[in-house]
């Protein structure tokens, strides 16, 4: 009874001080973890180094995951570099195996964990902001250690009752065969999914089987198939998570899936090669830490045995999950919440893509073939880039606390006026409005095609913000670093457009108000009827109001709005 209690206490005390040490390093690094990963993900192979790098510094395969998710669902990147983080991501969290092997089970340290607890909790307590997640690190590591030693008395006492061979025989064990070896290697496989789906850490299912191989509860080659199933088993949380997620985070779970599955092939294709090697090396070099070795070269060689071939495989997992949003609101993942830059991000985007379908939809009808110049009440486009602002309005209300920096600030500040200008150009064109055909010398005709040009001009704009990184990987660099709010000056061709936004808006303005008098006095003439007079005067106010709105919004978009 002893011996159970001890080990469902270290394995509890080893899940809560990892669930408090990562919450501390997480608030310790604030928003550098997605600055990080956004910067870094150029390419899925660096990518794959900088996900590793950041897991192994936060403790948290899920935390860089969830980042990512957001990232990739605000467009910041794109699905193969995100999916070189998640690679990466499960390599950083084989480091949590180093530290059991190469401390946790070797020696009692309870001495030192101890005080590590007090001064952690007390700092936590007392601290604020990064001092505060320092404190919470600090007494989250006392925790596991704690823990580890619990979980190391544990097992010693289950050493005492259980023998390797009371475990199925796997491959290449003396006296068992292909068939039961084999058999006996599944069945450990699954005990270990088993394992980390009860727990939902497949971190504190390894320290276990550590620890038990440590006691000589469990021989070598039963812990290396034990770790095949508690590799896989992490993808099972991934998994439940991804139900009623978006698009993005199933697509995200399902290539986490694959990935597990098919390192565990490999491993399991090769396990009669190398636990034979495994068991000789153990004659010069400590059992643990040959299974930590075995652990992280296990998702190693998953990583790169899938980098290669990451767009095919991306291709596959987007085919097997089609995307079945609104193109206007895909960017809307309520995974990006969490992370002010990805939630702005996303808003921007989605305003871009919705600026871009009004404009479009504003220009042809004032350029169509017939040349109109009708723009028709709910048009059904411009009622959906209008819903489409209003669930970013309301998707910019839920962002989790406010930007950090002033470069991220200034950036939704920039994002909330361009969502502004792009909702009141839809609510105009919603409205509708209709020129009466008159000759292009006619100010009338001159309003129109300003406006037509502007639309095109803001048109364009938008485009390009709204297709970045997926259409411009050689600017990625460029694109995200502009994203997470780092100083970087709009191109030329952007300003240009925007100067020339600004000339075909104020041309407009005072064009409304010279033929806003001659209109008038055209009904004190005779030649116009004071209806035809009102209308004609309406339609140019909307036209400068469409145009305005529509250089007012792209200009915020890029940063260039006053």
């Amino acid at each position: 009874m002893s011996t159970t209690i001890s080990i469902l206490g270290g394995v509890g005390l080893f899940l809560l001080g990892m669930t408090v040490m990562t919450d501390g390093l997480k608030a310790l690094a604030g928003s550098a973890l997605r600055t990080v990963l956004a910067k870094a993900a150029a390419t899925p192979m660096r990518g794959a180094f900088w996900g590793a790098i950041a897991t192994l510094l936060v403790q948290s395969s899920s935390a860089t995951t969830m980042t990512t998710i957001g990232l990739v669902s605000a467009g910041l990147l794109t699905f193969p570099q995100g999916l070189g983080l998640v690679f990466g991501a499960n390599v950083g969290t084989t480091g949590t195996g180093w530290l059991v092997a190469l401390i946790g089970v070797r020696v009692s340290l309870t001495a030192a964990a101890l005080p590590m607890i007090f001064v952690g909790a007390l700092v936590k307590l007392l601290g604020r902001g990064r001092l505060s997640g320092c404190g919470a690190a600090l007494a989250g590591f006392g925790l596991v250690l704690f823990g580890l030693t619990t979980l190391q008395q544990g097992m010693g006492g289950l050493a005492e009752r259980l023998h390797p061979a009371d475990l199925p025989a796997v491959l290449g064990a003396p006296g068992a065969g292909w068939f039961s070896g084999m058999l006996g290697v599944l069945t450990l496989v699954v005990v270990g999914l088993a394992m980390t789906a009860v727990m939902q850490s497949s971190t504190a299912a390894i320290a276990i089987t550590m620890s038990a191989h440590y006691a000589g509860a469990v021989g070598l080659d039963q812990a290396c198939a034990l770790i095949i199933g508690q590799n896989i088993g992490t993808a099972t949380s991934s998994a439940m998570a991804a139900i009623g997620a978006s698009t993005t985070a199933k697509r995200l779970a399902v290539a986490y899936v694959f990935f597990k599955l098919i390192a565990a092939v490999i491993a399991l294709a090769l396990f009669p090669v190398i636990t034979p090697l495994l068991i000789r090396a153990s004659k010069t070099i400590d059992g643990v830490t040959l299974l930590a070795g075995y652990h992280t070269a296990y998702n190693v060689v998953g990583v790169a045995v899938l980098l290669p071939l990451i767009d095919k495989f991306t291709r596959l997992v987007e085919r097997i999950l089609p995307e079945r949003t609104s193109p206007l609101t895909r960017c809307l993942d309520p995974s990006a919440l969490a992370s002010p830059i990805a939630a702005v991000e996303a808003v921007r985007r989605t305003v871009a893509r919705a600026l871009e379908t009004v404009c479009n939809s504003v220009s042809g009808s004032l350029t169509g073939a017939e040349a109109s110049g009708r723009l028709e009440k709910d048009a059904t486009p411009i009622q959906e880039a209008r819903d489409a602002l209003s669930k970013a309005q309301v998707f910019m209300s839920d962002v989790e606390g406010p930007p950090d920096s002033e470069g991220e600030q200034r950036r939704l500040t920039n994002t909330l006026h361009a969502l502004d200008h792009a909702s009141r150009l839809a609510d105009t064109a919603i409205g509708g409005l209709e020129l009466e055909k008159s000759s292009a010398e006619s100010d009338d005709a001159r309003a129109a095609q300003l406006c037509a040009d502007a639309m095109q001009r803001a048109s364009s704009i938008a485009h390009k913000i709204a297709v970045l990184p997926e259409a411009h990987p050689v600017r990625i660099r460029d694109g995200l670093a502009s994203a997470i709010g780092t100083d970087v000056a709009p191109d030329s061709t952007a300003q240009e457009s925007i100067a020339e936004l600004e000339r075909c808006a104020t041309t407009l303005s005072e064009l409304r108000r010279t033929h806003r008098s001659a209109t008038l006095s055209d009904v004190a003439k005779g030649t116009l009827t004071a209806d035809q007079a009102i209308v004609r005067v309406d339609t140019v106010r909307n036209l400068e109001a469409l145009t305005n709105h529509a250089w007012r919004s792209a200009a915020h978009l890029v940063g260039l709005g006053d």
